[in-house]
C-alpha cells in the first residue's frame, strides 16, 4: 500500500506544526486510516531542534485528547520536498521560505494548510508563542477545521481511496 506522506510546517516546530501532526494523527486514528498515511512535522528554522512541543501546546492539545509529548522538533531538510506528497505551511512566511528552498519539480506539493478550511476566512494559522492561553485554543480550532477539510479533499479527489487500495 502506498502511503500518503504529509509534512506539517511552521517556523520552529514547537507549536503549530506539532499540533497539526497530533490533531491529524488523532483524526486518522479515529477514522481507522492511520495505516494509509505517514505524517510528520518540521520547522523552516532549527531554533528548537530536538526539543519537545511547547508545554502550552501540549496542555491545550491534551485537553482535547491529543498527546504531543513524544514529538520532537526538527528542521525541514531537502529530502522532505521529494519524500512528502504534501508540505502544509501554517503561514505565508513559512510557505515562502519553503518555496525558495524547494526544487521547482516539487513546488506544487507546498500548500497553505488553511486553504483546506476556507470557511474559517483566514489563510494563516497564527503563531501562539507570544500570546496568551486562548491563542493555543484558537490554533487548535483552526487546525481541526483544516485537518477535516484536508482529509475530505483527499477523499473527494480519490487520492485516499487509491492509496488504500494499493
Amino acid at each position: 500500500m502506498k502511503k500518503i506522506n504529509v509534512l506539517f510546517v511552521c517556523m520552529g516546530n514547537i507549536c503549530r506544526s506539532p499540533t497539526a501532526e497530533g490533531v491529524f494523527a488523532k483524526l486518522l486514528k479515529d477514522r481507522q486510516l492511520e495505516t494509509a498515511f505517514m505524517i510528520d512535522s518540521a520547522g523552516t528554522h532549527a531554533f528548537h531542534a530536538g526539543k519537545p512541543a511547547d508545554l502550552r501546546s501540549q496542555q491545550a492539545a491534551l485537553e482535547r485528547g491529543i498527546d504531543l509529548s513524544q514529538l520532537r522538533a526538527r528542521k525541514v531538510i531537502m529530502g522532505d520536498f521529494e519524500d512528502f506528497d504534501y508540505l502544509l505551511a501554517m503561514d505565508e512566511h513559512n510557505f515562502e521560505t519553503m518555496m525558495q528552498a524547494c526544487p521547482s519539480p516539487y513546488q506544487h506539493k507546498i500548500k497553505y494548510f488553511l486553504d483546506y478550511a476556507p470557511h474559517v476566512k483566514v489563510r494563516e494559522v497564527p503563531d501562539p508563542y507570544y500570546g496568551g492561553p486562548f491563542g493555543f485554543q484558537d490554533v487548535l480550532d483552526l487546525i481541526e477545521a483544516a485537518s477535516e477539510g484536508f482529509l475530505q479533499s483527499l477523499e473527494a479527489s480519490g487520492h485516499l481511496d487509491k492509496s488504500i487500495k494499493l
